[in-house]
């Protein structure tokens, strides 16, 4: 499994197991994202302490996550980024969108 996914009291918690997040993964983890927002679940923290890389198709799981818990009226954390992901998220300006946090336990937190 590619990803670890954790009910928690108020949101989910979805941690990226593998070092890469590209298109291998991504697509399973917009279906799963689907899944878990369509289950209810507004509120999602996903966890990249483990990703070394991201690409484009990574990008657009991300975004997938955000606009699903917008659209629901809740909360979307992205937590655990390394330099290079943060980079990437910098350059693309999605850290002006997206909320941030270093560790799980802040974004539960944020949601809380």
């Amino acid at each position: 499994m590619d990803f670890n996914i954790e009910s928690r009291n108020n949101s989910t918690v979805i941690q990226i197991q593998s070092e890469k997040l590209d298109t291998h993964i991504a697509p399973a983890l917009k279906s799963e994202l689907v899944l878990v927002s369509g289950k209810g679940e507004k509120n999602i923290i996903l966890d990249l302490e483990k990703c070394q890389y991201c690409d484009s198709s990574g990008l657009s799981a991300i975004l997938v996550a955000n606009r699903l818990c917008k659209n629901a009226g809740g909360t979307f954390v992205l937590c655990g980024l390394n330099e290079a992901v943060e980079r990437l998220i910098t350059i693309s300006q999605l850290d002006t969108v997206l909320t941030i946090t270093g560790t799980v336990e802040d974004a539960e937190k944020m949601i809380s």
